[in-house]
């Protein structure tokens, strides 16, 4: 008995413990949940209205659009851009990457030592890319199954034979096809696929990076081309540091430092560009040609079902018109869906079209690339973005100018009047154009005086992407 009740007194004991442990676990959740809303609701509280001044007689040189260029992941071994060109053609891209070209083109056949290639699939995608006026952007991905130790992210058998796959490649896209300036990107997502490290024997990034240095060294007859990496999943100072020191040390190429970014934090990618460009002041044998790309973005690298609505294409007209004044690349991911296992239409994934078998359609975020791409080619000063509002100003001829508008709270509950004001105009009579992403364009006339002003407010709605154009009739 007595054993029995030093049991249940024991018993009762542990369950008044653990739910205590229970309880305090709950209140600190409360707590944790009540300071991020608190922090939510001053964050709205302190935030700025935009309210846009455009001084048209400021040009401030060239606009920089990283935004025209475009990733296509793994999604279809069949995968052709075809379908798609004329409506891809209207976002005049620059680069289009893809990577899986070792494993979805079926390029290497044979065995170690004896090596065949076939180019006849990735030949119709590299004449895809052709098409809509852009370069081919090649992640050098994945291993090849019969030169790999077991899965395509494995290291292979004999890092010769990934160097002679390597250069063979170049060979043929530089060479044969006798493409110009094409990037060739070592890995995708090295941490990520395959678990490689920057350090050590095992899975050594730093190994693979060498043979694919060496096999696009030893190419022949090519055009000129770039290679670089690491293609990480976000910028990582101590990759980039062993990878910079090893190619210093070793003598090898590298054009680019590339790395991805998904987040909902627009200055992010700002930071991230900063941080690239004050890391690179350690290695003057890099810096004056170093490029840096970010060869993926978007809000979320997991499936989210933003990416089927309006929530994305604010996303990426805001982040797109952040990154306009520090990035030269980022490659907005991806052209297409895969197909849902399920077999819905829309189901999250981060394609700016629907898969084929639904009609490829269009999602918001492929027309609010279109928006961007009215704006003009000259860069124009402009003040006033506000948080939520994110603004950038062009001009595309005399007396024609272009401001975007994109409007992302990660909340979803920001709506504002922007008041948009251009200066130093010359008098006359201008027609003036608003387009949106949500609704039908409004166009008006109004006469500018000698002060030269000229006044219009833009609607901005929830996730609302706008260009205002301005022109001297």
């Amino acid at each position: 008995m007595r054993s029995r009740h030093k049991t249940r007194v024991m018993f009762f004991k542990q369950t008044k413990n653990l739910l205590v442990l229970v309880l305090i676990g709950v209140s600190l959740a409360g707590i944790v949940l009540n300071l991020n809303n608190v922090q939510n609701l001053y964050s709205r509280a302190t935030a700025e209205k935009a309210n846009l001044v455009i001084d048209t007689n400021k040009v401030i040189g060239q606009l920089n659009k990283p935004w025209r260029n475009l990733a296509q992941g793994g999604e279809d071994h069949a995968w052709r851009l075809a379908p798609l060109s004329n409506q891809i053609a209207t976002l005049h891209p620059e680069y289009i990457r893809i990577d899986h070209v070792f494993d979805f083109y079926d390029i290497v056949s044979g065995s170690s030592g004896n090596l065949q290639f076939n180019y006849s699939k990735l030949d119709l995608v590299l004449d895809d890319i052709a098409g809509v006026g852009a370069k081919p952007y090649i992640s050098l991905s994945y291993m090849p199954i019969n030169i790999s130790t077991g899965s395509i992210v494995d290291p292979p058998i004999n890092f010769v034979d990934w160097q002679v796959a390597v250069q063979n490649l170049v060979q043929h896209v530089s060479g044969t096809k006798g493409l110009r300036d094409v990037y060739y990107e070592v890995w995708n997502e090295p941490d990520l696929f395959g678990g490689w490290k920057y350090y050590g024997n095992d899975r050594n990034y730093l190994n693979l990076y060498t043979a694919a240095a060496q096999g696009a060294r030893n190419a022949r007859n090519v055009q000129p081309f770039k290679l670089g990496g690491p293609a990480t999943t976000a910028l990582y100072t101590n990759w980039l540091d062993a990878l910079a020191e090893h190619v210093i040390t070793n003598n090898l190429q590298l054009d680019f430092i590339s790395w991805h970014r998904y987040t909902t934090d627009l200055s992010q990618f700002r930071t991230d560009m900063i941080t690239a460009q004050n890391w690179v002041h350690k290695y003057p044998q890099l810096e004056p040609t170093l490029e840096f790309h970010i060869t993926e973005w978007g809000h979320d690298s997991e499936l989210s079902s933003g990416y089927d609505s309006n929530y994305a294409a604010a996303h990426t007209a805001a982040a797109a018109i952040e990154m306009n004044a520090v990035i030269e690349k980022a490659f907005v991911f991806e052209i297409q869906d895969g197909k849902s296992p399920e077999g819905e239409s829309h189901w999250g994934r981060w394609g700016m079209f629907t898969h084929q078998d639904f009609g490829a359609q269009p999602k918001p975020r492929f027309r609010a690339l279109q928006l961007l791409e009215r704006l003009g080619d000259e860069r124009v000063q402009l003040f006033g973005k506000g948080t939520y509002v994110k603004a950038l100003a062009s001009k595309s001829a005399s007396n024609t100018f272009q401001v975007a508008l994109a409007n992302f709270d990660a909340w979803g509950l920001n709506t504002e009047a922007v008041p948009v004001t251009f200066t130093a105009l010359e008098p006359g009579n201008y027609q003036i154009t608003h387009w949106f992403l949500t609704k039908q364009p409004r166009t008006f006339h109004e006469p500018v005086d000698e002060l030269g002003e000229l006044k219009t407010v833009v609607q901005m709605g929830k996730h609302e992407v706008a260009v205002v154009e301005i022109k001297k009739q």
